[in-house]
């Protein structure tokens, strides 16, 4: 599982989209490890939470950002009083093909 603090924002196109931005190293892990997996236009399905607030939804690539973005859709932003600006503390699981969210462990440590 991935956990992780990000701003939502708003998209600026003509349509009321939100989203938060990964951390690049985050959107790194998840690149190399499940980036040959994904589906049409480079998505990656996820399992998402915020606070007490769980959704199924994909990560989709941005070039312009170097990172993957995480769509918050309107439920999720009313049961958890967020707006464009509030940090949002995130979890996410990612769905292997056979449509079940698995764990990832963490990362190693560096000795030193």
């Amino acid at each position: 599982m991935y956990v992780f603090s990000a701003e939502l924002w708003q998209y600026d196109g003509p349509s009321a989209w939100y989203f938060v931005s990964l951390p690049p190293d985050i959107a790194d892990d998840i690149r190399a490890e499940f980036g040959a997996e994904a589906a049409g236009f480079g998505s990656i399905k996820v399992e998402a939470a915020v606070r007490s607030t769980q959704w199924t939804t994909s990560l989709f690539p941005d070039k312009t950002r170097g990172t993957y973005l995480l769509p918050v859709k309107k439920s999720v932003r009313v049961a958890e009083n967020l707006e464009a600006g509030d940090m949002a503390t995130v979890s996410l699981r990612i769905w292997v093909p056979n449509g079940r969210p698995i764990d990832v462990p963490p990362a190693p440590q560096a000795n030193g």
